[in-house]
This record gives C-alpha cells, sequence and structure tokens, in this order.
C-alpha cells in the first residue's frame, strides 16, 4: 500500500497559531464512526488538522492480541483517507503510555498551538478511570462527538452523576 504524506508520522507538520484536534485511540480496528468523529470535528471545531494519535497500546485494555502499531497505522490511514487528517505514531516515538502525558509532551513543545482534544461520545462513559483525567480537562478543551448508533443518553447522564 502507498502511503499518504500524512502517514505514520511521528510528528506531523505543525506551525504556531495552528489549531489541531487530538484525536488518540487503538483505532482497532478503525471503522467509519472514526472517521465520522474526525471529520465532524475538523468541519464544526474549523481546525486546521486532526492527528489521529494511533496508541502502541491501551492501558485500559487487554493488549496481547493487538494488531501490530504499523499495521493499525495502515488501516487508520485507508479509512481517515483525508488531507487534513494526519496518522501519527507520536506516542511510540515519545514513550507516552497515557493521553495526559502525551497532551503535556504537545503543550510543553508547542505552546504557540491550540491544541483540541477529540473524542467519541462512546468514550465518555469510561473517561473517569483514564490516568490524570481531570488534568486532561484543565489543560485543554475537549470536544466530545457523537458517533451514528451509539447510545448516549445513559452515558452521558452517567458522567453527570460522577
Amino acid at each position: 500500500m502507498s502511503r499518504s504524506p500524512n502517514h505514520g508520522l511521528y510528528r506531523p507538520p505543525i506551525e504556531p497559531g495552528m489549531t489541531i484536534g487530538l484525536y488518540g485511540g487503538s483505532f482497532n480496528p478503525p471503522h467509519d464512526g472514526h472517521r465520522h468523529v474526525a471529520l465532524t470535528a475538523l468541519h464544526r471545531l474549523c481546525l486546521q488538522k486532526i492527528w489521529c494519535l494511533v496508541t502502541p497500546g491501551n492501558p485500559l485494555k487487554d493488549n496481547r492480541s493487538l494488531p501490530s502499531l504499523n499495521r493499525r497505522l495502515d488501516q487508520t490511514a485507508q479509512i481517515m483517507n483525508h488531507p487534513s487528517i494526519a496518522i501519527s505514531a507520536l506516542e511510540a516515538k515519545i514513550g507516552t503510555n497515557y493521553s495526559a502525558q502525551t497532551i503535556r509532551w504537545l503543550t510543553n513543545r508547542y505552546p504557540k498551538t491550540r491544541f483540541i482534544w477529540v473524542m467519541g461520545a462512546d468514550n465518555l462513559a469510561n473517561f473517569h478511570h483514564w490516568k490524570q483525567w481531570k488534568s486532561i480537562f484543565a489543560t485543554l478543551p475537549i470536544a466530545i462527538i457523537d458517533r451514528p448508533g451509539y447510545p448516549n443518553k445513559r452515558q452521558r447522564h452517567q458522567l453527570h452523576e460522577r
């Protein structure tokens, strides 16, 4: 498969003043729901780029049967297939295991870039299990995008009860 210029990059191109959506996940497997979230965020938030941060492994899941990072990068690039969406192995390169670490690394190195955390609404119910989840909220804006076919009212209610 031929790789696009935005595929598998350690750190996609960045310029001061840009607004970039950070969309992390295992992408196992990547699917149209992931693409829907990325494109919705890209257009509704007027982002210059979305970076799909394909994680080497989700700390909250059993990763023993997880396909290789390169395979998931390739598959994610095929699904996303958009010039404003970059597919990145940043977390593997910098050695971060948690989204909060990745966000801290990026915001420290690129203080003149506006980052927005993008996530599908289906992840909201478990967000309180993420390591340092409160620091994610305190560090940058978060965009929660509904994915078609997911019953999100119950998940939103559970979050408000916490």
